[in-house]
């Protein structure tokens, strides 16, 4: 584990207590991902982390050369509704996004849709996440220049109609369609929101 990897490990251990359990993934010619689970009983979520994501910066596919230590840099995070969902199944799902930088070389932003073609876990109406703003549920964790801060990015599971409706209206009309019918986007059964009025 690269010294960014050790250094996100502890911030994740320091904001959400020591994790239940982890899972690895490699992809063919990718880092190893991990997905931490970390359950939060009072509250009744669990929350998946990405771990190896973060190991390189994000590099634009239409640069000429890639700069091993400059670009953006990130983890993923997703919290469901504890017992209601075999939601750890998610697990792989997870990895495939936390590589798609390396594997695609797309840059995970905040307002961006990643599709992972089928249903996040067994059941799940979702077969896409949102990628919400960081800062929320763990802050950036500075990185010693030049290298940039990683960012945790949180998901939110979005339906196949809402996918739809964000590629169209964009991300701050959904959010703002979740927020007025006070959407639980914890819910990992919760239908689609209210898209025609």
């Amino acid at each position: 584990m690269n010294d960014a990897l050790t250094l996100v490990d502890s911030r994740l251990r320091w904001a959400f207590g020591e994790p239940e359990a982890r899972a690895s993934v490699t992809f063919l010619g990718t880092e190893r991902i991990e997905v931490l689970r970390f359950l939060d009983a009072e509250a009744g979520t669990v929350r998946y982390a990405t771990l190896g994501m973060s190991a390189a910066p994000m590099t634009d596919p239409a640069q000429a050369l890639a700069d091993p230590e400059v670009g953006p840099r990130a983890e993923l995070l997703l919290t469901v509704r504890a017992g209601i969902a075999d939601t750890d199944k998610v697990l792989r799902p997870l990895a495939v996004l936390a590589a798609s930088p390396q594997v695609e070389g797309v840059v995970v932003a905040p307002g961006a849709s990643l599709d992972t073609g089928e249903p996040l876990w067994p059941g799940a109406p979702f077969t896409s996440v949102l990628v919400a703003e960081p800062g929320g549920l763990v802050e950036d964790l500075a990185l010693d220049p030049p290298r940039d801060p990683v960012r945790f990015l949180p998901l939110l599971p979005m339906t196949p109609t809402e996918a739809a409706w964000k590629r169209v209206h964009g991300a701050d009309a959904l959010r703002e369609r979740w927020l007025r019918h006070e959407t639980d986007l914890r819910d990992p059964l919760r239908g689609a929101v209210p898209l025609g009025d």
